[in-house]
């Protein structure tokens, strides 16, 4: 359902973007179970900037940006902080661009988070979603021994072509030992992720796809790897253009591959999201508001 707003007026430190495309998170589905008035989601937007920041910060009129605002991103203009831009090279479109925010700045700061995984054995859980197709991708290519858990094999069937050494269907079925758990589903997954640790192994939880809360046995623990880490994650914390520069720059040299199981006309958003939702889309999802580039 479509309704008509004001034009966003930009801060001082703020660029006006006209959205050429956005990508739905599937974390941001959950916002409209309880939706704020006024608030319009959306993260990850890619377009032309029709009215440069006030203040002299990012880039001028004219170019091709890709941002990630706090929210307002699903709609035909959006007001992004300049520190959170990223200009974009003539050959990488609105399209693929607009894939690459949260999903891809979760991932390069997951692998920051970790530290060196070149030559460890790594499980990342729900591996089929934006964030686990670039994890696995970057994780691979700094040199991880990576098993990645899909639900099933048609979700997870690009993941082997991004690296994965390995492709289970359930994280029971996870040959471990791991030196490092990427924890994704909570619910029953996390238990039995901890459980595949090495002694002093580490799990790193940074999402909750299954929406079942998560119940630790303090006796199971206690049998199970002796000094296992648990941390929690999340991405959040701007300023995100270095991050989105990175990103860029990766998909323009090759080494990094946007998955977009679907691009849409923006007309399409309430059956994406409802896809989206109940995980039938692999990777991610994009919507066109006319006139991509």
């Amino acid at each position: 359902m479509f309704a008509e707003d004001a034009q966003p007026l930009a801060a001082p430190h703020e660029a006006l973007i006209r959205v050429e495309a956005f990508a739905p998170n599937r974390g941001e589905t959950f916002l409209l179970e309880d939706p704020r008035p006024g608030v319009v989601p959306g993260k990850d937007v890619a377009g032309l900037v029709v009215q440069a920041a006030a203040d002299g910060s990012g880039p001028p009129v004219g170019a091709r940006v890709v941002g990630h605002p706090p929210s307002g991103g699903w709609a035909e203009y959006a007001a992004v902080p300049t520190h959170s831009l990223a200009v974009l090279p003539d050959d990488i479109s609105a399209v693929r661009a607009a894939a690459l925010p949260l999903a891809g700045i979760t991932a390069l700061r997951l692998l920051r988070v970790a530290g060196a995984v070149t030559g460890r054995r790594v499980l990342l859980t729900g591996a089929s979603g934006g964030v686990g197709h670039y994890l696995t991708e970057l994780a691979a290519a700094a040199g991880a021994d990576l098993t990645a858990v899909t639900a099933t094999a048609a979700r997870g069937e690009r993941l082997r072509e991004r690296g994965a050494a390995a492709v289970v269907h359930a994280v029971a079925d996870a040959p471990g030992p791991f030196d490092l758990v990427f924890e994704s589903t909570g619910g029953a997954d996390l238990p039995v992720a901890l459980s595949k640790l090495v002694p002093g192994g580490t799990l790193i939880w940074f999402g909750q796809a299954s929406r079942a809360p998560v119940t630790l046995n303090f006796f199971d623990i206690l049998a199970g790897p002796q000094r296992a880490v648990i941390r929690h994650f999340h991405y959040a914390g701007a300023p995100y253009g270095e991050d989105l520069n990175t990103l860029v720059r990766l998909v323009g040299d090759g080494r990094l591959h946007p998955e977009i199981d679907r691009v849409a006309d923006w007309s399409q958003t309430a059956e994406v999201l409802v896809d989206l939702r109940e995980r039938r889309i692999r990777g991610k999802a994009v919507l066109t508001t006319g006139g991509v580039r």
